[in-house]
């Protein structure tokens, strides 16, 4: 886990004074969801936009917009959804061009942590001590990104992996193995009573947006002449989604040459859906394979599936019959909460460690 400090001109005795809110965080690529010691639980879409010119300023009448407002009114804005498989966008080559838009990028995720972290509600004589979910195998660069994002919000804060963050909040420590399925990246952790090491966790690009890049070349292959956005396909994915029997057929509408028309997609949602099983269980598999060979099968038997894709109906049993089918046996629980699942974890984590601990990181 990566850790940061805020400097802070306040006196200790002053310090020692305050209050602490204690604050988990899931930042993930299509919902951002914190989880506080006051109570508080707020999820938001990880999306920001700001107003293109003085008309949209006045009609909007603010600076910047988050979420589902965001969405609404996207064609008034510059709008970003600065993570990307579950990390901040930026350019790694140089490129004046895609510096300049990551730039854009990195002031959203920013503006978007503080959003996030202002849905607690903290006081103003509090201080914010804050455990942020990332992906398992997340770049030393990304996490620097995202402990900048928080620190001028924050008095200490502290990264973590999102499955790990998960197994945390579960009491799910020991001969585990986590999935966590998110929008940009399928996280995976095998938990064995210590913190885990880089070894113990992967990371794969195929997860829910992954899903959506799929389905939207099946249905322009299925639907001729329609019109649709990504986002439209998202939303068709996650009010539909399964991979094992269709209970009744899958029919949506989509704009023909402006007139609405009724396509059955069944079959294509299906076929999208199922696009991540056999990448997970390979991945799952090398978690296993590398494993101490006397703890493989206990592993196995314990594979515990959350994050926002893990409510796609039937993907716990497929997976486990994938595994039975390949490795002999297996067994998949879903977690409780697949929102909240990674804030929870995280939020358990900041109340578990000592005082002290994040008296020293200040």
């Amino acid at each position: 886990m990566s850790t940061e400090t805020k400097t802070t001109a306040m006196p200790a005795a002053t310090d020692e004074k305050k209050g602490v809110l204690y604050l988990g965080m899931d930042l993930g690529t299509s919902r951002t969801s914190i989880a506080a010691s006051n109570g508080t639980r707020e999820t938001v879409l990880s999306v920001v936009g700001y107003p293109k010119d003085i008309v949209s300023r006045k009609l909007l009448q603010r600076d910047v917009l988050f979420g589902d407002e965001a969405m609404r009114k996207r064609l008034s804005l510059n709008f970003y959804r600065p993570l990307e498989k579950g990390v901040i966008k930026f350019s790694e080559d140089g490129n004046q061009a895609d510096a300049a838009e990551a730039k854009h990028n990195l002031k959203a995720a920013a503006d978007l942590v503080r959003h996030a972290i202002s849905l607690a509600r903290p006081s103003k004589d509090e201080l914010i001590y804050a455990v942020i979910g990332c992906p398992a195998q997340g770049s030393i660069r990304n996490k620097r990104a995202i402990i900048d994002a928080a620190r001028d919000v924050v008095d200490s804060v502290m990264i973590c992996s999102e499955p790990f963050a998960v197994a945390y909040g579960l009491d799910r420590l020991d001969d585990v193995l986590v999935i966590d399925i998110g929008a940009g990246t399928t996280d995976l952790c095998r938990m064995h009573g210590t913190m885990p090491e880089d070894s113990d966790q992967i990371t794969i690009p195929m997860a829910g947006d992954y899903i959506d890049q799929q389905l939207a070349e099946l249905l322009r292959a299925r639907c001729s002449g329609a019109s649709f956005t990504i986002n439209m396909v998202k939303e068709i994915k996650e009010r539909y989604s399964f991979v094992g029997e269709a209970a009744d057929p899958v029919t949506v509408e989509l704009p023909v040459n402006g007139k609405p028309t009724r396509f059955e997609i069944t079959k294509e949602i299906r076929q999208a859906c199922r696009s991540i099983i056999q990448p997970i269980v390979d991945a799952l598999g090398k978690l296993v394979a590398t494993f101490d060979p006397e703890f493989q099968s206990v592993l196995k038997n314990n594979v515990l599936l959350g994050g926002g894709g893990s409510q796609i109906r039937g993907l716990a049993v497929a997976i486990e019959q994938d595994m039975q089918a390949r490795f002999g046996e297996g067994r998949v629980m879903q977690a409780d909460e697949p929102i909240y699942g990674g804030a929870n974890g995280a939020l358990k984590i900041a109340h578990d460690m000592p005082p002290e601990f994040w008296e020293q990181l200040r």
